[in-house]
Protein backbone atom coordinates (compact mmCIF):
# COMPACT_ATOMS: atom_id res chain seq x y z
CA UNK A 1 0.00 0.00 0.00
CA UNK A 2 1.14 3.53 -0.71
CA UNK A 3 1.07 6.30 1.88
CA UNK A 4 -1.95 7.78 0.09
CA UNK A 5 -3.84 4.53 0.60
CA UNK A 6 -2.99 4.10 4.25
CA UNK A 7 -3.79 7.63 5.51
CA UNK A 8 -7.12 9.44 5.09
CA UNK A 9 -7.99 13.03 5.79
CA UNK A 10 -10.13 13.02 8.91
CA UNK A 11 -13.70 14.29 8.71
CA UNK A 12 -14.33 16.76 11.55
CA UNK A 13 -17.74 15.31 12.32
CA UNK A 14 -16.35 11.78 12.59
CA UNK A 15 -13.58 13.08 14.84
CA UNK A 16 -16.02 14.75 17.26
CA UNK A 17 -18.28 11.70 17.28
CA UNK A 18 -15.40 9.30 17.91
CA UNK A 19 -13.90 11.36 20.71
CA UNK A 20 -17.28 11.44 22.48
CA UNK A 21 -17.75 7.70 22.01
CA UNK A 22 -14.28 7.03 23.41
CA UNK A 23 -14.04 9.79 26.03
CA UNK A 24 -17.42 9.48 27.78
CA UNK A 25 -17.23 5.71 28.45
CA UNK A 26 -13.57 6.11 29.40
CA UNK A 27 -14.61 8.60 32.08
CA UNK A 28 -17.31 6.19 33.27
CA UNK A 29 -14.72 3.43 33.27
CA UNK A 30 -13.00 5.20 36.16
CA UNK A 31 -16.11 4.46 38.21
CA UNK A 32 -16.30 0.91 36.86
CA UNK A 33 -12.68 0.16 37.69
CA UNK A 34 -13.15 1.70 41.15
CA UNK A 35 -16.15 -0.57 41.67
CA UNK A 36 -13.97 -3.57 40.83
CA UNK A 37 -11.35 -2.55 43.37
CA UNK A 38 -14.11 -2.12 45.94
CA UNK A 39 -15.17 -5.76 45.48
CA UNK A 40 -11.69 -7.17 46.02
CA UNK A 41 -10.98 -5.03 49.09
CA UNK A 42 -14.31 -5.95 50.64
CA UNK A 43 -13.73 -9.67 50.09
CA UNK A 44 -10.42 -9.34 51.91
CA UNK A 45 -11.95 -7.30 54.75
CA UNK A 46 -9.71 -4.28 54.01
CA UNK A 47 -12.85 -2.18 53.55
CA UNK A 48 -15.25 -3.13 56.31
CA UNK A 49 -18.37 -1.37 55.08
CA UNK A 50 -19.59 -0.96 51.49
CA UNK A 51 -20.65 2.57 52.33
CA UNK A 52 -17.00 3.49 52.98
CA UNK A 53 -16.77 4.64 49.35
CA UNK A 54 -20.31 6.00 49.18
CA UNK A 55 -21.75 2.90 47.48
CA UNK A 56 -23.75 -0.05 48.69
CA UNK A 57 -22.24 -3.43 47.84
CA UNK A 58 -24.68 -4.29 45.05
CA UNK A 59 -24.47 -0.76 43.64
CA UNK A 60 -20.71 -1.10 43.27
CA UNK A 61 -20.99 -4.55 41.74
CA UNK A 62 -23.69 -3.40 39.30
CA UNK A 63 -21.69 -0.33 38.24
CA UNK A 64 -18.58 -2.46 37.74
CA UNK A 65 -20.40 -4.95 35.52
CA UNK A 66 -22.56 -2.61 33.50
CA UNK A 67 -19.91 0.05 32.83
CA UNK A 68 -17.03 -2.34 32.11
CA UNK A 69 -18.90 -5.10 30.32
CA UNK A 70 -21.70 -3.31 28.46
CA UNK A 71 -21.30 0.48 28.25
CA UNK A 72 -17.55 0.74 27.62
CA UNK A 73 -17.37 -2.25 25.27
CA UNK A 74 -20.39 -1.29 23.16
CA UNK A 75 -19.38 2.36 22.79
CA UNK A 76 -15.91 1.27 21.78
CA UNK A 77 -17.20 -1.29 19.26
CA UNK A 78 -19.40 1.37 17.64
CA UNK A 79 -16.61 3.99 17.55
CA UNK A 80 -14.11 1.45 16.20
CA UNK A 81 -16.65 0.21 13.66
CA UNK A 82 -17.43 3.72 12.41
CA UNK A 83 -13.73 4.43 11.90
CA UNK A 84 -12.78 1.05 10.40
CA UNK A 85 -15.70 0.93 7.95
CA UNK A 86 -15.02 4.49 6.82
CA UNK A 87 -11.27 3.87 6.52
CA UNK A 88 -11.39 0.45 4.86
CA UNK A 89 -14.18 1.24 2.37
CA UNK A 90 -12.78 4.73 1.65
CA UNK A 91 -16.15 6.38 2.14
CA UNK A 92 -17.79 8.62 4.72
CA UNK A 93 -20.45 7.17 6.98
CA UNK A 94 -23.81 8.92 7.29
CA UNK A 95 -23.06 11.17 10.25
CA UNK A 96 -26.69 12.10 10.90
CA UNK A 97 -27.58 8.47 11.52
CA UNK A 98 -24.34 7.92 13.44
CA UNK A 99 -25.15 10.84 15.75
CA UNK A 100 -28.68 9.52 16.25
CA UNK A 101 -27.22 6.18 17.34
CA UNK A 102 -24.80 7.96 19.63
CA UNK A 103 -27.52 10.03 21.35
CA UNK A 104 -29.73 6.97 21.85
CA UNK A 105 -26.82 5.20 23.54
CA UNK A 106 -25.86 8.22 25.63
CA UNK A 107 -29.40 8.86 26.85
CA UNK A 108 -29.81 5.16 27.64
CA UNK A 109 -26.55 5.19 29.58
CA UNK A 110 -27.61 8.21 31.63
CA UNK A 111 -30.97 6.61 32.44
CA UNK A 112 -29.31 3.42 33.66
CA UNK A 113 -26.60 5.28 35.62
CA UNK A 114 -29.07 7.58 37.40
CA UNK A 115 -31.12 4.61 38.57
CA UNK A 116 -28.07 2.68 39.81
CA UNK A 117 -26.70 5.67 41.74
CA UNK A 118 -30.16 6.28 43.17
CA UNK A 119 -30.24 2.73 44.53
CA UNK A 120 -33.03 1.77 42.13
CA UNK A 121 -31.00 -0.47 39.83
CA UNK A 122 -28.77 -2.73 41.93
CA UNK A 123 -29.46 -5.81 39.82
CA UNK A 124 -25.90 -6.58 38.59
CA UNK A 125 -25.05 -6.60 34.90
CA UNK A 126 -27.11 -9.76 34.40
CA UNK A 127 -30.24 -8.01 35.80
CA UNK A 128 -31.63 -11.38 36.89
CA UNK A 129 -35.15 -11.33 38.29
CA UNK A 130 -36.42 -11.47 40.97
CA UNK A 131 -33.96 -8.59 41.54
CA UNK A 132 -36.04 -5.67 40.29
CA UNK A 133 -34.94 -2.26 39.05
CA UNK A 134 -36.86 0.95 38.36
CA UNK A 135 -38.65 1.03 34.97
CA UNK A 136 -36.29 3.80 33.82
CA UNK A 137 -33.37 1.36 34.24
CA UNK A 138 -34.93 -1.14 31.83
CA UNK A 139 -36.02 1.57 29.40
CA UNK A 140 -32.45 2.88 29.39
CA UNK A 141 -31.09 -0.57 28.59
CA UNK A 142 -33.52 -0.93 25.69
CA UNK A 143 -32.62 2.52 24.34
CA UNK A 144 -28.91 1.71 24.57
CA UNK A 145 -29.30 -1.51 22.59
CA UNK A 146 -31.45 0.15 19.92
CA UNK A 147 -28.78 2.83 19.53
CA UNK A 148 -26.16 0.17 18.82
CA UNK A 149 -28.48 -1.39 16.23
CA UNK A 150 -28.86 1.95 14.46
CA UNK A 151 -25.07 2.32 14.32
CA UNK A 152 -24.80 -1.09 12.64
CA UNK A 153 -27.65 -0.44 10.19
CA UNK A 154 -25.86 2.75 9.15
CA UNK A 155 -22.94 0.73 7.73
CA UNK A 156 -25.00 -1.71 5.65
CA UNK A 157 -25.79 0.67 2.71
CA UNK A 158 -22.11 1.66 2.53
CA UNK A 159 -21.06 -1.99 2.36
CA UNK A 160 -23.64 -2.84 -0.31
CA UNK A 161 -22.63 0.20 -2.34
CA UNK A 162 -18.94 -0.79 -2.08
CA UNK A 163 -19.79 -4.32 -3.28
CA UNK A 164 -21.59 -2.89 -6.32
CA UNK A 165 -18.69 -0.58 -7.14
CA UNK A 166 -16.01 -3.25 -6.63
CA UNK A 167 -17.36 -6.43 -8.25
CA UNK A 168 -15.10 -9.41 -7.72
CA UNK A 169 -12.93 -7.56 -5.19
CA UNK A 170 -12.38 -8.98 -1.73
CA UNK A 171 -14.13 -7.18 1.10
CA UNK A 172 -11.37 -5.83 3.37
CA UNK A 173 -10.78 -8.26 6.23
CA UNK A 174 -11.26 -5.52 8.83
CA UNK A 175 -14.76 -4.82 7.47
CA UNK A 176 -15.56 -8.55 7.51
CA UNK A 177 -14.54 -8.57 11.17
CA UNK A 178 -16.65 -5.53 12.10
CA UNK A 179 -19.71 -6.90 10.32
CA UNK A 180 -19.21 -10.29 11.98
CA UNK A 181 -19.12 -8.52 15.35
CA UNK A 182 -22.40 -6.73 14.79
CA UNK A 183 -24.17 -9.63 13.06
CA UNK A 184 -23.58 -11.63 16.23
CA UNK A 185 -24.70 -8.61 18.31
CA UNK A 186 -27.84 -8.03 16.21
CA UNK A 187 -29.00 -11.63 16.54
CA UNK A 188 -28.16 -12.16 20.21
CA UNK A 189 -29.71 -8.89 21.44
CA UNK A 190 -33.17 -9.77 20.07
CA UNK A 191 -34.02 -12.22 22.91
CA UNK A 192 -32.68 -9.88 25.61
CA UNK A 193 -34.69 -7.03 24.08
CA UNK A 194 -37.76 -9.26 24.38
CA UNK A 195 -36.84 -10.04 27.98
CA UNK A 196 -36.50 -6.36 28.86
CA UNK A 197 -39.51 -5.01 26.98
CA UNK A 198 -42.02 -7.86 27.39
CA UNK A 199 -41.08 -9.37 30.76
CA UNK A 200 -39.04 -7.00 32.93
CA UNK A 201 -40.45 -3.58 32.05
CA UNK A 202 -44.16 -4.48 32.60
CA UNK A 203 -43.20 -6.31 35.81
CA UNK A 204 -41.25 -3.28 37.01
CA UNK A 205 -44.17 -0.97 36.17
CA UNK A 206 -46.48 -3.13 38.29
CA UNK A 207 -48.57 -4.30 35.34
CA UNK A 208 -47.71 -7.91 36.28
CA UNK A 209 -47.20 -9.08 39.86
CA UNK A 210 -44.73 -11.90 39.29
CA UNK A 211 -42.20 -13.06 36.71
CA UNK A 212 -40.98 -16.37 35.32
CA UNK A 213 -37.40 -16.36 36.59
CA UNK A 214 -36.01 -19.26 34.58
CA UNK A 215 -37.54 -18.08 31.32
CA UNK A 216 -36.04 -14.62 31.85
CA UNK A 217 -32.66 -16.12 32.75
CA UNK A 218 -32.70 -18.33 29.65
CA UNK A 219 -33.39 -15.31 27.45
CA UNK A 220 -30.52 -13.48 29.14
CA UNK A 221 -28.03 -16.28 28.45
CA UNK A 222 -29.30 -16.51 24.88
CA UNK A 223 -27.66 -13.07 24.80
CA UNK A 224 -25.13 -13.32 27.63
CA UNK A 225 -22.63 -15.78 26.21
CA UNK A 226 -22.65 -14.40 22.65
CA UNK A 227 -21.92 -11.09 24.37
CA UNK A 228 -18.46 -12.53 25.11
CA UNK A 229 -17.81 -12.87 21.37
CA UNK A 230 -19.15 -9.38 20.75
CA UNK A 231 -16.38 -8.30 23.12
CA UNK A 232 -13.76 -10.56 21.57
CA UNK A 233 -14.36 -9.95 17.87
CA UNK A 234 -13.10 -6.33 17.69
CA UNK A 235 -9.92 -7.64 19.35
CA UNK A 236 -9.76 -10.38 16.70
CA UNK A 237 -10.03 -7.69 14.03
CA UNK A 238 -6.94 -6.06 15.54
CA UNK A 239 -5.10 -9.39 15.85
CA UNK A 240 -5.64 -10.35 12.23
CA UNK A 241 -5.42 -7.00 10.48
CA UNK A 242 -2.96 -4.99 12.63
CA UNK A 243 -0.82 -7.10 14.96
CA UNK A 244 1.32 -8.66 12.18
CA UNK A 245 2.23 -5.23 10.81
CA UNK A 246 2.90 -3.84 14.29
CA UNK A 247 5.29 -6.77 14.77
CA UNK A 248 7.07 -5.93 11.51
CA UNK A 249 5.68 -8.67 9.29
CA UNK A 250 2.59 -9.86 7.41
CA UNK A 251 -0.59 -11.78 8.19
CA UNK A 252 0.23 -15.43 7.53
CA UNK A 253 -3.14 -16.27 5.95
CA UNK A 254 -5.99 -13.98 4.94
CA UNK A 255 -8.36 -16.92 4.44
CA UNK A 256 -7.66 -18.26 7.93
CA UNK A 257 -8.96 -14.99 9.34
CA UNK A 258 -12.12 -15.13 7.25
CA UNK A 259 -12.71 -18.77 8.21
CA UNK A 260 -12.37 -17.99 11.92
CA UNK A 261 -14.79 -15.07 11.66
CA UNK A 262 -17.44 -17.05 9.80
CA UNK A 263 -17.27 -19.87 12.35
CA UNK A 264 -17.98 -17.28 15.03
CA UNK A 265 -21.17 -16.28 13.21
CA UNK A 266 -22.39 -19.88 13.29
CA UNK A 267 -21.27 -20.98 16.76
CA UNK A 268 -21.29 -17.85 18.93
CA UNK A 269 -24.99 -17.87 19.78
CA UNK A 270 -26.37 -21.43 20.29
CA UNK A 271 -24.18 -22.03 23.37
CA UNK A 272 -25.82 -20.08 26.22
CA UNK A 273 -27.41 -23.03 28.02
CA UNK A 274 -23.99 -24.09 29.31
CA UNK A 275 -24.47 -21.28 31.83
CA UNK A 276 -27.52 -23.13 33.09
CA UNK A 277 -26.09 -26.60 33.75
CA UNK A 278 -27.21 -26.44 37.40
CA UNK A 279 -30.83 -25.59 36.56
CA UNK A 280 -33.29 -28.51 36.61
CA UNK A 281 -35.80 -27.04 34.16
CA UNK A 282 -33.72 -27.77 31.04
CA UNK A 283 -33.25 -31.30 29.72
CA UNK A 284 -29.79 -32.82 30.14
CA UNK A 285 -29.61 -33.68 26.44
CA UNK A 286 -29.97 -30.01 25.46
CA UNK A 287 -27.37 -28.93 28.00
CA UNK A 288 -25.02 -31.52 26.50
CA UNK A 289 -25.71 -30.19 22.99
CA UNK A 290 -24.82 -26.67 24.10
CA UNK A 291 -21.70 -28.04 25.76
CA UNK A 292 -20.52 -29.59 22.48
CA UNK A 293 -21.33 -26.41 20.56
CA UNK A 294 -19.39 -24.36 23.11
CA UNK A 295 -16.36 -26.60 22.66
CA UNK A 296 -16.76 -26.00 18.92
CA UNK A 297 -16.12 -22.28 19.45
CA UNK A 298 -12.56 -23.20 20.41
CA UNK A 299 -11.91 -24.00 16.73
CA UNK A 300 -11.62 -20.36 15.57
CA UNK A 301 -9.49 -19.67 18.66
CA UNK A 302 -7.07 -22.45 17.69
CA UNK A 303 -7.02 -21.17 14.10
CA UNK A 304 -6.20 -17.71 15.44
CA UNK A 305 -3.48 -19.05 17.77
CA UNK A 306 -1.74 -20.81 14.86
CA UNK A 307 -2.14 -17.89 12.44
CA UNK A 308 -0.85 -15.33 14.94
CA UNK A 309 2.10 -17.52 15.91
CA UNK A 310 3.03 -17.94 12.23
CA UNK A 311 2.59 -14.22 11.58
CA UNK A 312 4.76 -13.25 14.56
CA UNK A 313 7.42 -15.78 13.59
CA UNK A 314 7.55 -14.29 10.11
CA UNK A 315 7.90 -10.82 11.66
CA UNK A 316 10.71 -11.99 13.92
CA UNK A 317 12.60 -13.51 11.01
CA UNK A 318 12.10 -10.31 9.00
CA UNK A 319 13.84 -8.60 11.91
CA UNK A 320 16.85 -10.89 11.53
CA UNK A 321 16.03 -13.86 13.77
CA UNK A 322 17.81 -17.18 13.11
CA UNK A 323 17.23 -20.63 14.54
CA UNK A 324 14.07 -22.32 15.77
CA UNK A 325 12.78 -19.97 18.49
CA UNK A 326 15.00 -16.90 18.29
CA UNK A 327 12.23 -14.94 16.62
CA UNK A 328 10.60 -14.52 20.05
CA UNK A 329 13.44 -12.22 21.07
CA UNK A 330 13.13 -10.01 18.00
CA UNK A 331 9.59 -8.76 18.57
CA UNK A 332 9.06 -5.11 19.66
CA UNK A 333 7.82 -5.81 23.20
CA UNK A 334 8.95 -2.50 24.74
CA UNK A 335 9.13 -0.15 21.75
CA UNK A 336 7.74 3.18 22.96
CA UNK A 337 6.60 4.41 19.53
CA UNK A 338 4.86 1.06 18.90
CA UNK A 339 2.91 0.66 22.14
CA UNK A 340 -0.08 -0.95 20.39
CA UNK A 341 1.96 -4.11 19.87
CA UNK A 342 2.35 -4.54 23.63
CA UNK A 343 -1.41 -4.19 24.26
CA UNK A 344 -2.32 -6.78 21.63
CA UNK A 345 0.50 -9.23 22.36
CA UNK A 346 -0.04 -9.23 26.13
CA UNK A 347 -3.76 -9.70 25.53
CA UNK A 348 -3.02 -12.81 23.46
CA UNK A 349 -0.83 -14.24 26.22
CA UNK A 350 -3.54 -13.73 28.85
CA UNK A 351 -6.20 -15.11 26.50
CA UNK A 352 -4.36 -18.42 26.26
CA UNK A 353 -5.01 -19.08 29.94
CA UNK A 354 -8.53 -17.67 29.80
CA UNK A 355 -9.41 -19.97 26.91
CA UNK A 356 -8.05 -23.08 28.61
CA UNK A 357 -10.07 -22.42 31.78
CA UNK A 358 -13.15 -21.78 29.64
CA UNK A 359 -13.02 -25.35 28.34
CA UNK A 360 -13.50 -26.50 31.95
CA UNK A 361 -16.58 -24.29 32.35
CA UNK A 362 -18.10 -25.65 29.14
CA UNK A 363 -17.64 -29.28 30.21
CA UNK A 364 -20.92 -30.75 31.42
CA UNK A 365 -19.36 -32.57 34.40
CA UNK A 366 -16.36 -30.39 35.28
CA UNK A 367 -18.61 -27.35 35.52
CA UNK A 368 -20.23 -28.88 38.62
CA UNK A 369 -16.95 -28.41 40.51
CA UNK A 370 -16.58 -24.70 39.75
CA UNK A 371 -20.19 -23.56 39.31
CA UNK A 372 -21.00 -20.41 41.30
CA UNK A 373 -17.54 -20.35 42.90
CA UNK A 374 -14.84 -17.68 42.68
CA UNK A 375 -13.38 -19.71 39.82
CA UNK A 376 -15.92 -18.14 37.45
CA UNK A 377 -14.91 -14.45 37.79
CA UNK A 378 -11.28 -15.60 37.76
CA UNK A 379 -11.88 -17.21 34.38
CA UNK A 380 -13.84 -14.46 32.71
CA UNK A 381 -11.47 -11.73 33.90
CA UNK A 382 -8.68 -13.60 32.12
CA UNK A 383 -10.85 -13.89 29.02
CA UNK A 384 -12.40 -10.42 28.93
CA UNK A 385 -10.00 -8.30 30.98
CA UNK A 386 -7.09 -9.74 29.01
CA UNK A 387 -7.39 -9.63 25.19
CA UNK A 388 -10.60 -7.59 25.06
CA UNK A 389 -9.83 -4.92 27.63
CA UNK A 390 -6.20 -4.40 26.62
CA UNK A 391 -7.07 -4.26 22.92
CA UNK A 392 -9.86 -1.76 23.57
CA UNK A 393 -7.90 0.61 25.79
CA UNK A 394 -4.82 0.35 23.55
CA UNK A 395 -6.83 1.13 20.41
CA UNK A 396 -8.72 3.92 22.21
CA UNK A 397 -5.38 5.58 22.95
CA UNK A 398 -4.19 4.99 19.37
CA UNK A 399 -7.34 6.48 17.83
CA UNK A 400 -7.21 9.54 20.09
CA UNK A 401 -3.57 10.07 19.16
CA UNK A 402 -4.18 9.84 15.40
CA UNK A 403 -7.46 11.74 15.31
CA UNK A 404 -6.27 14.65 17.47
CA UNK A 405 -2.66 14.80 16.31
CA UNK A 406 -1.52 14.68 19.94
CA UNK A 407 1.48 12.48 20.68
CA UNK A 408 1.24 9.76 23.32
CA UNK A 409 4.03 9.43 25.88
CA UNK A 410 5.01 5.95 24.76
CA UNK A 411 7.28 4.77 27.59
CA UNK A 412 4.54 4.88 30.19
CA UNK A 413 1.91 3.68 27.74
CA UNK A 414 3.89 0.56 26.86
CA UNK A 415 4.31 -0.30 30.55
CA UNK A 416 0.56 -0.44 31.27
CA UNK A 417 -0.22 -3.85 29.67
CA UNK A 418 2.71 -5.54 31.42
CA UNK A 419 1.70 -4.16 34.82
CA UNK A 420 -1.87 -5.22 34.07
CA UNK A 421 -0.70 -8.72 33.12
CA UNK A 422 1.09 -9.16 36.46
CA UNK A 423 -1.99 -7.95 38.31
CA UNK A 424 -4.46 -10.14 36.47
CA UNK A 425 -2.25 -13.22 36.84
CA UNK A 426 -2.24 -12.80 40.63
CA UNK A 427 -5.89 -11.71 40.76
CA UNK A 428 -7.33 -14.55 38.68
CA UNK A 429 -5.10 -17.19 40.24
CA UNK A 430 -6.38 -16.15 43.67
CA UNK A 431 -9.99 -16.33 42.54
CA UNK A 432 -9.68 -19.64 40.71
CA UNK A 433 -7.72 -21.40 43.44
CA UNK A 434 -10.13 -20.08 46.04
CA UNK A 435 -12.99 -21.35 43.92
CA UNK A 436 -11.49 -24.84 43.85
CA UNK A 437 -11.55 -24.69 47.67
CA UNK A 438 -15.23 -23.74 47.61
CA UNK A 439 -14.94 -19.95 47.92
CA UNK A 440 -18.28 -18.50 46.73
CA UNK A 441 -18.56 -16.27 43.71
CA UNK A 442 -20.01 -13.30 45.57
CA UNK A 443 -20.18 -11.97 49.08
CA UNK A 444 -23.46 -10.70 50.51
CA UNK A 445 -24.00 -7.13 51.63
CA UNK A 446 -20.32 -6.51 52.28
CA UNK A 447 -19.43 -9.58 54.32
CA UNK A 448 -15.78 -10.60 54.14
CA UNK A 449 -14.62 -14.18 53.78
CA UNK A 450 -11.75 -13.56 56.18
CA UNK A 451 -13.76 -12.84 59.33
CA UNK A 452 -13.32 -15.85 61.69
CA UNK A 453 -16.64 -14.99 63.35
CA UNK A 454 -18.53 -15.34 60.09
CA UNK A 455 -20.27 -18.58 59.19
CA UNK A 456 -18.67 -18.22 55.74
CA UNK A 457 -15.11 -18.31 57.09
CA UNK A 458 -12.81 -21.04 55.83
CA UNK A 459 -9.10 -20.82 56.82
CA UNK A 460 -7.89 -22.24 53.48
CA UNK A 461 -9.41 -19.26 51.66
CA UNK A 462 -7.16 -16.69 53.36
CA UNK A 463 -4.18 -16.93 50.99
CA UNK A 464 -6.34 -16.87 47.86
CA UNK A 465 -8.51 -13.97 49.00
CA UNK A 466 -5.42 -11.90 49.82
CA UNK A 467 -3.89 -12.80 46.43
CA UNK A 468 -7.08 -11.56 44.79
CA UNK A 469 -6.85 -8.26 46.68
CA UNK A 470 -3.17 -7.79 45.79
CA UNK A 471 -3.74 -8.59 42.12
CA UNK A 472 -6.79 -6.33 41.93
CA UNK A 473 -4.82 -3.47 43.47
CA UNK A 474 -2.03 -3.89 40.89
CA UNK A 475 -4.62 -3.86 38.08
CA UNK A 476 -6.12 -0.68 39.54
CA UNK A 477 -2.69 0.99 39.65
CA UNK A 478 -2.08 0.06 36.01
CA UNK A 479 -5.34 1.77 35.10
CA UNK A 480 -4.49 4.88 37.12
CA UNK A 481 -1.39 5.21 34.92
CA UNK A 482 -3.46 4.57 31.79
CA UNK A 483 -6.15 7.13 32.68
CA UNK A 484 -3.45 9.73 33.31
CA UNK A 485 -1.94 9.04 29.86
CA UNK A 486 -5.29 8.96 28.06
CA UNK A 487 -6.72 12.20 29.45
CA UNK A 488 -3.38 14.02 29.30
CA UNK A 489 -3.15 13.10 25.62
CA UNK A 490 -6.77 14.11 24.99
CA UNK A 491 -6.30 17.57 26.52
CA UNK A 492 -2.72 18.29 25.42
CA UNK A 493 -1.64 20.48 22.50
CA UNK A 494 -1.78 19.23 18.93
CA UNK A 495 1.66 18.45 17.49
CA UNK A 496 0.87 16.45 14.32
CA UNK A 497 -1.66 16.29 11.50
CA UNK A 498 -5.07 14.81 12.34
CA UNK A 499 -5.59 11.66 10.28
CA UNK A 500 -7.71 8.54 10.04
CA UNK A 501 -5.16 5.75 9.91
CA UNK A 502 -4.80 2.13 10.99
CA UNK A 503 -1.72 -0.14 10.67
CA UNK A 504 -3.34 -2.65 8.30
CA UNK A 505 -1.21 -5.72 7.51
CA UNK A 506 -0.61 -7.20 4.10
CA UNK A 507 -1.21 -10.95 3.73
CA UNK A 508 1.65 -13.41 3.19
CA UNK A 509 -0.84 -15.92 1.78
CA UNK A 510 -3.41 -13.69 0.07
CA UNK A 511 -5.87 -16.37 -0.99
CA UNK A 512 -9.20 -15.84 -2.75
CA UNK A 513 -12.07 -15.68 -0.25
CA UNK A 514 -14.07 -18.45 -1.90
CA UNK A 515 -17.05 -19.42 0.26
CA UNK A 516 -16.12 -16.67 2.72
CA UNK A 517 -16.96 -13.89 0.25
CA UNK A 518 -20.59 -13.58 1.36
CA UNK A 519 -22.19 -13.39 4.81
CA UNK A 520 -25.56 -14.76 3.69
CA UNK A 521 -24.96 -18.55 3.85
CA UNK A 522 -23.23 -18.23 7.22
CA UNK A 523 -26.05 -16.16 8.71
CA UNK A 524 -28.62 -18.66 7.42
CA UNK A 525 -26.61 -21.54 8.90
CA UNK A 526 -26.42 -19.67 12.21
CA UNK A 527 -30.20 -19.15 12.32
CA UNK A 528 -30.85 -22.83 11.54
CA UNK A 529 -28.50 -23.94 14.32
CA UNK A 530 -30.08 -21.48 16.78
CA UNK A 531 -33.54 -22.88 16.03
CA UNK A 532 -32.30 -26.45 16.49
CA UNK A 533 -30.44 -25.74 19.73
CA UNK A 534 -32.77 -23.28 21.45
CA UNK A 535 -36.27 -24.39 20.51
CA UNK A 536 -36.21 -27.46 22.82
CA UNK A 537 -34.53 -25.43 25.57
CA UNK A 538 -37.27 -22.79 25.52
CA UNK A 539 -39.98 -25.46 25.36
CA UNK A 540 -38.48 -27.20 28.41
CA UNK A 541 -38.28 -23.93 30.33
CA UNK A 542 -41.87 -22.96 29.60
CA UNK A 543 -43.13 -26.43 30.56
CA UNK A 544 -41.12 -26.80 33.76
CA UNK A 545 -41.54 -23.41 35.40
CA UNK A 546 -45.02 -23.50 36.89
CA UNK A 547 -44.40 -20.81 39.53
CA UNK A 548 -43.45 -17.20 39.14
CA UNK A 549 -41.74 -14.94 41.67
CA UNK A 550 -42.37 -11.57 43.35
CA UNK A 551 -39.67 -8.86 43.44
CA UNK A 552 -36.63 -9.11 45.70
CA UNK A 553 -34.79 -6.04 47.03
CA UNK A 554 -31.13 -6.72 47.94
CA UNK A 555 -30.95 -3.49 49.97
CA UNK A 556 -33.59 -4.63 52.45
CA UNK A 557 -32.19 -6.62 55.44
CA UNK A 558 -33.27 -10.26 55.43
CA UNK A 559 -35.59 -10.17 58.52
CA UNK A 560 -37.53 -7.23 57.08
CA UNK A 561 -38.35 -8.92 53.80
CA UNK A 562 -41.94 -9.97 53.31
CA UNK A 563 -42.32 -12.73 50.76
CA UNK A 564 -45.68 -13.27 49.09
CA UNK A 565 -46.28 -16.60 47.42
CA UNK A 566 -48.42 -16.87 44.31
CA UNK A 567 -52.08 -17.63 45.16
CA UNK A 568 -51.86 -21.19 43.81
CA UNK A 569 -49.03 -22.13 46.24
CA UNK A 570 -50.00 -23.40 49.70
CA UNK A 571 -47.56 -24.25 52.51
CA UNK A 572 -48.73 -27.09 54.76
CA UNK A 573 -47.29 -26.31 58.21
CA UNK A 574 -48.69 -29.50 59.71
CA UNK A 575 -45.98 -31.65 58.08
Amino acid sequence: MSLRQTVMTLDRGLKRLTLIQLGVPMFLLIIGIGGGLLQTLMRAGIIKSPSALGLEYYQGLTLHGIINAIVFTTFFAVAFGNAVVSYSLRTAINLKVAWLANWLMLVGTVMVAVMVFAGEGSVLYTFYPPLKAHPIFYAGLALFVVGSWVAFWNWIPLYLQWRREHPGEKTPLAVVGIFTTFIVWQICTIPVAYEVLVLLLPWSLGWTDTINIEFARTLFWFFGHPLVYFWLLPAYVMFYTMLPKLAGGKLFSDRAGRLALMIFIILSIPVGAHHQFAEPGIGAQWKLLHSFLTLGVTIPSFITAFTMAASLEYAGRQRGAKGLLNWFGKLPYFQADNYMFAYLFVGLVIFFFGGITGIINASYNLNNVVHNTAWMPGHFHMTVAGPVFLAFIGMSLYMVEKMTGKKVKGKLAVAVPYIWMVGIAIFSTGLMRGGLHGEPRRTNMGLTYLNPESSLYQPEWKLWVMMTAIGGTIMFLAMVIYFAIFFKTLFSKKTEEEVLEFPISEAYHDEKPGIFANFKPWVIAAIILIVISYTPVLIDVMRSTAYTAPPYDPHVPVPARQFQLPPNVVIDNTK
